[in-house]
């Protein structure tokens, strides 16, 4: 199993040094090294907000929002799907018409250009909340809520348009407009592809799977295509374990299979793919990173293996200076770790179906944070056509069936000594400072001796950010530094554990309180866009989630925008142009025991009494860059 803090080699530094070198930088690792010219670097150009509890998006002065798409909005031609019906009751034809209408909760927001110069959003549904969807539901839903549920789930792809209010709206009826659902067919490739594993009754090739299910973040590939995650798969398994065996119950328990959340969803009260003790392998056809391809909507989506079996909160892709492509991966669990895959091949910016399949063959690999503010990329698996080279340091079991590396992949984490984090979620690669930005929410179970350089609170409610900086500036490289750029928190806060902390300098009330980060993205200056997913907990702020916009150059932190009461803020994006800010609005209303107690019903309109998850613009009224 890997080691905590206490079980590392004896430290080179004190515990006080360690946390004052990781917040302020290494020696020959400060800031002006990674960013020249840093005094130079522009200011954001808008006012800071600060978090609050009302019912409306807030934004700075100067800023303009708009609704693009909302739960049970038709991609094709027909009707929008009736919510304020299906609060009351669901039919068949409810559950038919879900699979052509955007689906629920929204997270990744993936903005591409067509080759025609059309407008797509590619957009990750992660669960539903059938608590807000439903008048009733019981101690379970019923068949076909449960049904209805399930085709809410997957992702969505749809055109959009500029209007002419200076925002933007979906085009109903639009030829790339799509919906993948918990039901679609979908391919499996790479190692684990054919393993007795992925074998069911049902389908007993171990080569195709219906349906994707609870896909967080994702990444987009040079080539077009979107990689969107698996995470809580866990959570629609349910059953007894009683009668399991062997590494069948093992690798489900080290997954927290069977989940007392399944009942939420009730899908293994209906298919037996989703009941443990009457299909006990479906599960492991779930947790995959899913390559889609939104050009082409004949192309089934691909499961690829070889990129591992967690709970996925992103896949982030860039080029290396020798053509390959690295993908970053978060396993978004308390103690769990942070991953990165190499392709063997490399990418072909002239040819993209050769570009199709890179990602089925490379190595797979685990980060270990050491006190030193270093660490090092170790390897779990290599995989070269039909040949699977594990790490030889690994125990036995994946030495003999070398598909484990790739299926049970915490297992091989653990057993290399990887870090355990503080929820690894989105890990993303800022091409202006050339580091990789890793997410961690934050990790209330983690205790005092079990704290490390990487994760240094105890007890860490309010989460934090690390900077990777990969040797050489090199994505493919196995050695990198790191250091802790925020610390989240409360500037106000008396007790220290609490407080906001800014490249090791502590924060005044001019700037504004920040939790459990959790999506990232850049503009073009390269300043961190954070999305957060826990502001309204008590244990935390209390407030409203949002995005705040970290500059890595002057320092500087400030809250862009707010959210409604119960959301999170997800798939923070830009448009090409850098003059649309796009994000999903997640779960409003979430907390609520049922529709008689919302402290929401956004985004309002048509007399609803439910609100609607939703994707939305924003603008600056200039026309200038968001950011400017």
């Amino acid at each position: 199993m890997a080691e905590y803090f206490t079980d590392l080699l004896p430290r080179v530094l004190s515990r006080r040094t360690v946390l004052k070198t990781a917040l302020f930088g290494a020696a020959g690792l400060t800031l002006a090294t990674l960013t020249k010219g840093c005094a130079t670097a522009p200011a954001l150009g808008f006012p800071t907000i600060y978090p609050n509890t009302d019912d409306k998006i807030t934004l700075p002065e100067g800023f303009e929002h708009g609704v693009v798409i909302r739960w049970g909005d038709a991609l094709d031609g027909g009707e929008n799907l009736d919510w304020n019906r299906i609060h009351q009751t669901v039919t068949e034809a409810d559950v038919q018409r879900q699979q052509q209408c955007f689906g629920y909760n929204c997270d990744f927001v993936g903005y591409q250009t067509t080759p025609d110069g059309k407008h797509l959003l590619v957009v990750n549904h992660e669960y539903t909340n059938p608590e807000l969807m439903f008048q009733t539901v019981g101690d379970r839903p019923n068949q076909w809520q449960a049904a209805l549920q399930r085709e809410a789930h997957g992702l969505s792809i749809v055109e959009i348009a500029k209007n002419t209010k200076g925002g933007w709206q979906y085009v109903k009826g639009s030829p790339y407009n799509r919906r993948i659902t918990g039901s679609s067919l979908c391919e499996i490739s790479g190692p684990a592809k054919g393993h007795p594993l992925l074998k069911t009754a049902a389908e007993p090739t171990g080569t195709r799977v219906n349906g994707t299910l609870n896909n967080c973040s994702a990444g987009k590939t040079p080539w077009g295509t979107v990689l969107t995650c698996e995470e809580n798969f866990h959570t629609y398994f349910g059953g007894s374990d009683s009668n399991l065996t062997g590494m069948v119950k093992e690798l489900h328990k080290r997954y927290d299979i069977p989940n007392e959340r399944a009942d939420r969803y009730g899908f293994y009260l209906y298919e037996d793919r989703f009941n443990i003790e009457k299909e006990p392998q479906e599960a492991f056809r779930f947790g995959w990173v899913v390559e889609v391809d939104p050009l082409s909507p004949d192309r089934a989506p691909i499961k690829r293996t070889a990129l591992g079996r967690f709970r996925h909160e992103a896949a982030t892709t860039v080029i290396a200076p020798d053509g390959r492509v690295v993908v970053y991966m978060g396993d978004d669990e308390r103690f769990e770790y942070a991953y990165k895959f190499v392709t063997k091949g490399k990418y072909q910016a002239n040819d993209r179906a050769a570009n199709l399949n890179l990602l089925d063959e490379g190595e797979l690999y685990v980060a270990r944070f050491n006190d030193d503010l270093t660490g090092e990329w170790r390897a779990i698996a290599r995989v070269e056509g039909s040949t699977i080279t594990p790490n030889p340091n690994l125990p036995t079991a994946f030495q003999q069936d070398p598909a484990l590396c790739f299926i049970y992949t915490r297992a091989a984490a653990d057993a290399l000594g990887a870090t355990k984090m503080d929820r690894p979620e989105d890990f993303e690669w800022n091409p202006v400072t050339k580091s990789v930005w890793l997410a961690l929410t934050y990790n209330e179970k983690r205790k005092a001796q079990a704290t490390d350089g990487a994760n240094p609170r105890p007890e860490n409610v309010m989460g934090h950010v690390i900077e990777i900086i990969e040797q050489g500036n090199n994505p493919t490289a196995l050695q990198f530094q790191w250091r802790l750029p925020l610390l989240c928190g409360d500037p106000t806060a008396s007790e220290q554990n609490r407080q906001l902390v800014l490249y090791g300098a502590p924060t005044n009330g001019e700037v504004p309180p920040i939790s459990a980060p959790d999506n990232l993205t850049f503009d073009r200056a390269g300043n961190v866009w954070i999305a957060t997913d826990g502001n309204p907990g008590s244990e935390r702020l209390g407030k409203n989630d949002g995005v705040y916009v970290l500059n890595p150059f002057r320092r500087e932190l400030k809250m862009f925008l707010s959210g409604v009461p119960g959301c999170e803020i997800c798939g923070p994006e830009f448009s090409s142009d850098y003059q649309t800010f796009f994000c999903a609005i997640q779960h409003p209303g979430e907390g609520a025991k049922s529709t008689a107690d919302l402290p929401t019903r956004w985004p309002y309109g048509e007399e609803v009494v439910v609100p609607r998850p939703a994707v939305i613009a924003v603008w600056r009224r200039d026309g200038r860059e968001v950011s400017a």
